[in-house]
């Protein structure tokens, strides 16, 4: 209906026949939208769970073994990208994070590869210990917190396991033709999976410096071999990661990607308090300590997975206090009355429902 206005351009209020033909207007919406919405199908959720079979265990290097997982049916596999991983729900009820490591052309299965941690949270001793050809796992993704874009120059950088997902985003460009350089690191070339695969890609561009021969490169050092105007994929452990974000910004970069495979050390923390609420014992949470290792020492069983604030697993009620965040898993509304206690911290006291 058109606006009604006077000679001098103002709004006027619609007229007495104007009411009435928009009221009849809004009657006859609110009908078709009544028969409409009784004739719509019922929503049906979306199950992202896949019950999947370990169908290969493979040592891939020192402590590191690789599982090939298919389908407990045998039926095709979603899609994936380089860059994403599947969540994986251990026997034991842990829940943890792999990235994909495989060919996302071959639909017929998925590869991860798992570095053994003797004295991390259990995980990865469980999928070494427990898991054998014919075991069931459920499985939830693939989901991407590690995007990688389509650019035409790249600087690859691993560390130890962090190979596993760089390895894919390497075939991935090597396939469109992009230029590219590759630096991997480990402890020792006996530490490091896909070592002979990927030396053999091409000697000009991949770069492997283990520790035990070369010492641990700076992050000079491994900016150097960028190509102009790269896009810098980084995944390992912190002090690597650091070492090149302090490089950060450099001429030869044009952006920083990165993912670590433990958890980011505290820097510029207060400490504060957390409250149990069912119990009300108060749990000091460290300047340099995340409240999730605060409190796993009086409550081991908490349950966390990624340890970096995208997974979800870890957030928490909070009944009081003020926190603040720095997940990547809540929205603003969910913010409100909850905390990702892997990554984010309180001021002063807060209280949690635990």
């Amino acid at each position: 209906m058109p606006d009604e206005r006077t000679a001098s351009g103002r709004l006027e209020p619609p007229t007495g026949a104007a009411w009435k033909a928009l009221g009849a207007a809004v009657v006859g919406y609110e009908k078709v939208s009544a028969f409409s919405g009784k004739r719509r199908p019922a929503t049906v959720p979306v199950s992202r769970e896949i019950v999947m079979l370990v169908d290969e265990v493979t040592p891939l290097a020192d402590a590191v073994a690789g599982l090939r997982l298919v389908a407990a049916d045998r039926a095709e596999l979603p899609p994936w990208l380089p860059g994403e991983h599947l969540d994986l729900l251990l026997p034991s009820g842990r829940l943890r994070q792999y990235s994909l490591c495989g060919d996302p052309a071959d639909r017929s299965c998925y590869r991860i590869a798992v570095r053994r941690i003797a004295d991390g949270g259990g995980g990865s001793r469980e999928v070494h210990d427990v898991l054998r050809t014919g075991s069931v796992l459920t499985v939830r993704g693939p989901r991407n917190a590690f995007p990688f874009i389509t650019v035409e120059r790249y600087l690859f950088v691993a560390g130890g396991i962090g190979i596993t997902p760089i390895r894919p985003m390497v075939q991935d460009a090597i396939r469109r033709g992009a230029d590219w350089s590759f630096v991997y690191t480990g402890r020792t070339r006996a530490s490091m999976p896909f070592l002979d695969e990927l030396t053999a890609l091409d000697p000009r561009r991949v770069h492997i410096w283990p520790d035990d021969e070369f010492g641990v490169p700076s992050g000079a050092k491994i900016l150097a071999t960028a190509p102009d105007g790269a896009a810098l994929y980084c995944c390992g452990p912190p002090p690597m990661v650091d070492a090149i974000r302090a490089e950060i910004p450099a001429e030869n970069i044009a952006t920083l990607h990165y993912e670590r495979f433990s958890p980011p050390p505290v820097a510029g923390g207060a400490e504060f308090e957390i409250q149990l609420a069912r119990s009300g014992r108060v749990v000091a949470v460290g300047a340099e300590q995340s409240a999730l290792a605060a409190l796993r020492a009086v409550i081991p069983a908490v349950a966390y997975s990624c340890q970096q604030g995208f997974c979800g697993t870890c957030p928490v009620a909070v009944l009081d206090g003020q926190v603040e965040h720095h997940d990547r898993c809540l929205t603003d509304h969910d913010r409100e009355s909850r905390m990702a206690i892997c990554v984010s911290r309180g001021h002063g006291r807060i209280t949690l429902d635990l």
